[in-house]
C-alpha cells in the first residue's frame, strides 16, 4: 500500500551486485549542498543577466553580425550559470528524494532559474520579431555559423509568442504550476511503499519484480503495485488534470492549434511527420500480438496476462555484476569506435555514475548533460540483470553523446528529443550485438532474441500506445473539463488494448498503470520521440552493417554535432533520409523479421 513508512531490508538488493558502491562525484559542480559557490554564482548570474539587459535591450533587431555574435557568448555565459546551479540541485536531489534540504535547493535553483529566465527573455523574444531582412542577413554571415541553428530554431516561435510582459508572468507562474505538480509528483510516488509478502517496498523494487521467473511473484507484485496506486489515486489525478489544463492554457492563449504542436515544434519536426510516424506504428500493431502469441507458447501459458509480459524465459535468468556490465559496454562500444570506448571509459574513472539503489533515491535512469563546461553525469538502479547492462549501455549512449556536442556550446550542444535517443538506442545495439555474437545455443540466443524484441516493442509500439492515451487525455481534459480517474483509466485501457489485442489479457487492474509515468507529467507529448529514435537506429544499423569502412568515423562526427542542423541534416550523411514518408517502415519491416526469426529458432528448439 502507498505509505510512507520507511525502507526494510528487503527494499535493499539482497545480492551482491559490486554496484553498492557506485556513486558520483558532484564536487566538479559544487562541494557540497551548503557550498557559499553556490550563492555566489547566483549573484553572479543575476548581476550579468541586469547588464545583459543594459546593453542590449531594445537593439537585438539591429545588431550587425559580430555585436549579436557578442551578445550570444555573454548569453550563453549566464546560461551556463543558471544551468550548472539547477543541475548539480537536480543530481543532488534525486539520489535522495526524501531530504528535505536537498529539496529547498532544488526549489530554490528553480525560483532563480526562472527570475534569471524573465531577466534574459527579451534575447529570444527580440530575436524572434527581429525584421525579416535583417535576420536572414544575419543568419546567413559566417561570424554567426556557431549560433546559426539556434537562430533558425528561435524564430520558428514568432507566430505563437506572446508580449514580453505575458512571456514573463507565464515564466514566473511555471515555478508555482506545472514544475510544482511534478515536483510533488516525483516526490509522492518516490516516498510511496507498497505492501508485498509482508514488507514495504519501493515502486522501483516492485516493477522489477515483472521480470521473476515465478508467475506468482509477478502476480503479487501486480497486486500490490495495483493497490499502492489506488491508494495514490485521488492525489495522482488531481497532479495529472492540473497540468493537462495548465498545458491547455499555454497551448490556447499561444494559438497552437493542437496539443502536440509545441512539442514537435521542439522536436524540430512537423506534425505531418509525426503522424506519419504514428500510422506507421499502429498499423503494425498486428507484430506485437504475433510475438506476444509466440511468448505465450514458450512459456506455456494459456493466457499471457499483463504482468507475465516481461516474463523471461527459463534460460534467461543470467546475473551480471557491475564490472561484468561495465565491462561488456566498454568493450562492446570500443569494437565500434575507440573514441567512444574512451569516452565511456571516464564515466566509470572518473566517478560520474550513481548506480547503486539506497532508500530515497528515485527510480529508473537518465543521463544529465549538465553544461558543456563541464560533464554529463548517468543516474540508474543496478541490480544485476541482463536489463541493467542494457540500461547502462542506454545512458551510456546518452552520456558520449552529450559529451561529445559540448563543443557547440550551450545553445547547440542539445539535440531536439527525436534524435536524442539515437546514440543511447544505438549504444543498446552494440551490446546486444556483441553478446549475441559470442552464445552459439540456440536455446540462450532465443532467450536473448526474445528480451531485444520486448525492449524495442516498449521504445517502439508502446510508446506510441502512450502518445495515443496522452492524445485522449488531453483531448478529453479540454473536452469534459476535470478528469476522474476512472475516465483517465477507460482512455489509458482502450488504447493499451489497441495494441496487445487478443495477445495479453489486460486485467481491471492495469487501468491505474498509467498514474506512475512520469514522462506524461514532465514533457507532455514526449514519449514518441522514443520511437522515432529507435526506428532511426534500427535504419542506422542496418546501414552499418551494410557499408562498414567509414560509417563508425561519420557517425561520432553525426554525434559530435549535436543540436547545430536539422536532424534531417544530420543524419544525412550517413545514408538516412528522415523527409523519405516511407522511413519509418524499413525499421518495422527489421522487427517484423526478428519475430520471424525468434519463430524460426522456437521451431529449431522443439
Amino acid at each position: 500500500m502507498g505509505t510512507r513508512k520507511g525502507m526494510s531490508v528487503s527494499d535493499q538488493v539482497k545480492q551482491h551486485t559490486g554496484a553498492e558502491g557506485i556513486h558520483w562525484n558532484l564536487s566538479d559542480l559544487y562541494n557540497d549542498i551548503k557550498d557559499p559557490a553556490i550563492d555566489g554564482d547566483l549573484k553572479e548570474a543575476d548581476q550579468r543577466a541586469d547588464a545583459l539587459a543594459e546593453s542590449y535591450r531594445g537593439r537585438i533587431g539591429q545588431l550587425d553580425a559580430e555585436e549579436m555574435r557578442d551578445l550570444l557568448e555573454q548569453y550563453e555565459g549566464v546560461r551556463e550559470l543558471i544551468d550548472k546551479i539547477g543541475s548539480y540541485a537536480y543530481l543532488h536531489w534525486s539520489t535522495n528524494t526524501e531530504d528535505t534540504a536537498r529539496g529547498a535547493l532544488l526549489q530554490k535553483a528553480t525560483e532563480y532559474g526562472s527570475h534569471l529566465g524573465q531577466k534574459l527573455l527579451f534575447v529570444d523574444l527580440e530575436w524572434a520579431n527581429a525584421p525579416e531582412d535583417h535576420a536572414n542577413v544575419l543568419m546567413a554571415n559566417p561570424v554567426l555559423e556557431g549560433y546559426r541553428h539556434w537562430l533558425e530554431v528561435t524564430r520558428l516561435d514568432r507566430p505563437f509568442l506572446l508580449s514580453e510582459p505575458e512571456e514573463k508572468i507565464l515564466v514566473e507562474k511555471s515555478v508555482t504550476g506545472r514544475n510544482a505538480w511534478t515536483r510533488f509528483f516525483d516526490e509522492v510516488h518516490g516516498a510511496s511503499r507498497y505492501e508485498l509478502d509482508g514488507e514495504q517496498l519501493t515502486q522501483q523494487v516492485v516493477t522489477n519484480k515483472f521480470y521473476d521467473p515465478d508467475r506468482a511473484v509477478r502476480q503479487r507484485a501486480a497486486q500490490s503495485l495495483t493497490n499502492g496506486l489506488h491508494d495514490l489515486g485521488r492525489t495522482t489525478t488531481y497532479i495529472f488534470n492540473n497540468v493537462l489544463a495548465d498545458k491547455a492554457s499555454d497551448d490556447r492563449l499561444r494559438g497552437y492549434p493542437n496539443w502536440i504542436t509545441a512539442r514537435n515544434m521542439s522536436n524540430q519536426v512537423k506534425d505531418e511527420a509525426v503522424e506519419a510516424l504514428i500510422n506507421a506504428v499502429t498499423s503494425n500493431y498486428g507484430t506485437v500480438a504475433r510475438y506476444y502469441n509466440l511468448k505465450r507458447r514458450l512459456l506455456n501459458l494459456g493466457e499471457l496476462f499483463e504482468y507475465d509480459r516481461y516474463a523471461p524465459l527459463p534460460s534467461a535468468d543470467s546475473f551480471h555484476p557491475w564490472e561484468q556490465g561495465r565491462d561488456l559496454v566498454l568493450r562492446s562500444y570500443g569494437s565500434f569506435h575507440p573514441r567512444m570506448e574512451e569516452i565511456a571509459g571516464m564515466f566509470f574513472e572518473k566517478n560520474w555514475i550513481d548506480a547503486a539503489i539506497v532508500p530515497g533515491k528515485s527510480g529508473g535512469a537518465y543521463s544529465h548533460g549538465v553544461t558543456p563546461s563541464v560533464h554529463p553525469y548517468i543516474f540508474m538502479n543496478y541490480e544485476g540483470k541482463a536489463r541493467d547492462v542494457m540500461t547502462l549501455a542506454h545512458e551510456m549512449g546518452h552520456g558520449v553523446h552529450q559529451y561529445l556536442s559540448r563543443d557547440r556550446g550551450v545553445l547547440q550542444a542539445d539535440t531536439p528529443l527525436t534524435t536524442a535517443e539515437t546514440a543511447s538506442v544505438f549504444g543498446e545495439m552494440l551490446v546486444f550485438q556483441q553478446m549475441l555474437a559470442t552464445e552459439d545455443d540456440p536455446t540462450l540466443r532465443l532467450s536473448m532474441l526474445t528480451g531485444k524484441l520486448e525492449d524495442s516493442f516498449a521504445t517502439v509500439f508502446r510508446q506510441i500506445s502512450m502518445n495515443r492515451f496522452e492524445n485522449s487525455a488531453h483531448t478529453a481534459r479540454r473536452e469534459e473539463g476535470e478528469l476522474t480517474t476512472e475516465r483517465i483509466s477507460e482512455l489509458w485501457m482502450e488504447t493499451q488494448r489497441a495494441m496487445f489485442g487478443d495477445s495479453v489479457t489486460m486485467t481491471e487492474n492495469y487501468g491505474i498503470w498509467w498514474s506512475y509515468i512520469p514522462h506524461f507529467l514532465h514533457v507532455p507529448g514526449y514519449v514518441y520521440a522514443y520511437s522515432f529514435g529507435n526506428l532511426l537506429v534500427l535504419a542506422l544499423y542496418a546501414r552499418y552493417q551494410e557499408v562498414g569502412g567509414d560509417f563508425p568515423d561519420a557517425y561520432v562526427t553525426m554525434l559530435s554535432a549535436g543540436g547545430s542542423d536539422w536532424p534531417h541534416e544530420i543524419v544525412k550523411p550517413l545514408g538516412v533520409d528522415l523527409n523519405d514518408p516511407t522511413f519509418w517502415d524499413h525499421g518495422l519491416k527489421i522487427l517484423d523479421d526478428m519475430v520471424g526469426e525468434a519463430e524460426d529458432l522456437a521451431d529449431q528448439i522443439g
